[in-house]
């Protein structure tokens, strides 16, 4: 059976991991006869949204990790315990986690930096060569890990695509459908809800993600 690590920044769409899309990207490694495991970082959340009105709630902080096990119903395991041999692929959904806890996109956009806890735990698949599928704004982090020339998309944005070949990534356009596959690097990637109207819509990528990240291993 293989087993699969997921990634996850938090639990929410504004402050933390897209709920639809780490859980279609679970069911769908279940489905397909394959395990996973649960990661986050450690780490103090940027800030935290209320999900209600979109507003930032200056009071409040939050975990990242403890965020993330809502997600994963309590079990979940910090980055820092990664025993990269039990595992032979990993998935990263999106949300705004990604691009605010795992890496400071939203804030210094092309400018950005992956997390290091979270840049020492990717990069340990990218060293043993195992395939990662990047979900939404999370391939943002693409060529910060693997250098130049490695593809992957983000869908259509244009603002978000110059920042990902800024630093050093090939952007290639890709619709909701679709997944993007670099075979030298072994990474995939799929637009989600960077483009999708609903969940149906999210779906149809993530699957397409899932099945060749579960190929490739």
């Amino acid at each position: 059976m293989k087993k699969v690590a997921v990634l996850l920044g938090g639990c929410g769409v504004y402050d933390g991991t897209e709920l639809h899309e780490s859980v279609l990207a679970l069911l769908e490694i279940a489905k397909a006869g394959a395990s996973y495991q649960c990661f986050a970082p450690n780490i103090p959340q940027l800030h935290v949204v209320n999900h209600l009105t979109g507003e930032v709630v200056e009071q409040e902080s939050r975990n990242v990790l403890v965020e993330s096990a809502r997600i994963a119903r309590g079990e979940i395991k910090s980055v820092d315990e990664l025993n990269i041999a039990e595992f032979d692929a990993l998935i990263i959904p999106g949300g705004f986690g990604a691009a605010k806890n795992l890496c400071n996109f939203a804030v210094a956009g092309a400018e950005h930096q992956v997390e290091p806890s979270v840049k020492q735990f990717i990069s340990q698949f990218a060293d043993a060569d195992k395939p990662v599928g990047f979900i939404c704004i999370s391939p943002v982090m693409i060529p910060q890990l693997y250098g130049q020339g490695v593809s992957g998309t983000i869908g259509s944005d244009t603002d978000t695509a110059a920042a990902f070949e800024q630093q050093g990534g090939q952007h290639k356009a890709a619709s909701v459908h679709e997944i993007v596959v670099d075979e030298q690097h072994k990474v995939v990637s799929t637009p989600a809800y960077m483009l999708a109207s609903d969940i149906v819509e999210a779906h149809s990528g993530i699957s397409k993600l899932v099945v060749k990240v579960l190929q490739m291993a």
